[in-house]
């Protein structure tokens, strides 16, 4: 290699490294008293910003370096850089301060509460980035940003929405469909594998999801197929977490909110 090719790849290299801002963990202040962990990870100058929710009790345990005790294997939380390879940054939302055991967002994910921290969170978000802010769950991580988005209106009201592995039936609470979804003006991307195996989630069910978001001029279904499946069908590692299509998946996801 040329002296001329070296110093090409170096000054390369150095620009690369230039464009990505290391990973930070912040304590937002949300509620008197109460404040919400977020790991923030973005590019040098994001087209957006994504707020992710994990499922289950999405109770992630954040530490102050970054690492946390449960739900690393998420399909949301392990494409993260993914999705800022893609250009967006992205913000990793963990349970609130009074809500760091048992059971976590369980039974909080539709509550006045988890509405005042998320709105706390955008508006600390929209400082950090000056870009569009879009919330995105998967699993019962869609039973927040649709709830939040029914919510969350004018100014306070994100950019748009993502739900991917929408709960679409619940014996234990509300799924997405019963909530008001009429009340979401914002564009709204459903992306759901054809073959989900979760029982709260089968495919036959996303038409009257689709058909209950009659307040937004823009809305999308990405249907997913093939990939593998492992184990619990209701698991991060089945078509439930688009396991081997992750790439694919959030590509054409972050294609679709950079679209106008």
């Amino acid at each position: 290699m040329s002296l001329h090719s070296l110093g090409a790849v170096v000054l390369c290299l150095t620009s690369l490294a230039a464009s990505a801002q290391s990973p930070q963990v912040i304590d937002v202040p949300t509620r008197d008293g109460v404040t919400n962990r977020v790991l923030y990870i973005s590019p040098a100058q994001p087209k957006a910003t994504l707020l992710l929710f994990a499922g289950g009790h999405g109770g992630l345990q954040l530490t102050p370096a970054g690492s946390m005790k449960w739900g690393a294997g998420n399909f949301l939380v392990r494409t993260r850089q993914q999705f800022v390879d893609q250009g967006v940054a992205v913000i990793v939302v963990d349970a609130p301060s009074d809500r760091q055991s048992t059971p976590f967002l369980n039974g909080f994910r539709q509550t006045p509460g988890h509405v005042a921290d998320v709105k706390a969170i955008l508006a600390w978000a929209r400082a950090k980035s000056k870009a569009p802010v879009w919330l995105i769950g998967t699993s019962r991580g869609t039973q927040s940003a649709a709830y939040l988005a029914t919510e969350l209106q004018g100014a306070d009201a994100p950019d748009g929405i993502v739900l991917t592995s929408t709960v679409l039936a619940d014996p234990r609470g509300r799924p997405v469909p019963a909530m008001p979804l009429e009340r979401i003006q914002v564009p709204v991307l459903v992306v759901h594998h054809e073959q989900d195996g979760c029982f709260a989630c089968l495919f036959s069910d996303v038409p009257q999801l689709m058909g209950r978001l009659t307040g937004t001029k823009r809305k999308e279904l990405i249907a997913v197929k093939g990939g593998e499946s492992r184990g619990d069908p209701c698991e991060a590692f089945s078509h439930h977490g688009y396991l081997g299509q992750e790439a694919e998946v959030v590509e054409k996801l972050v294609a679709w909110i950079n679209t106008k």
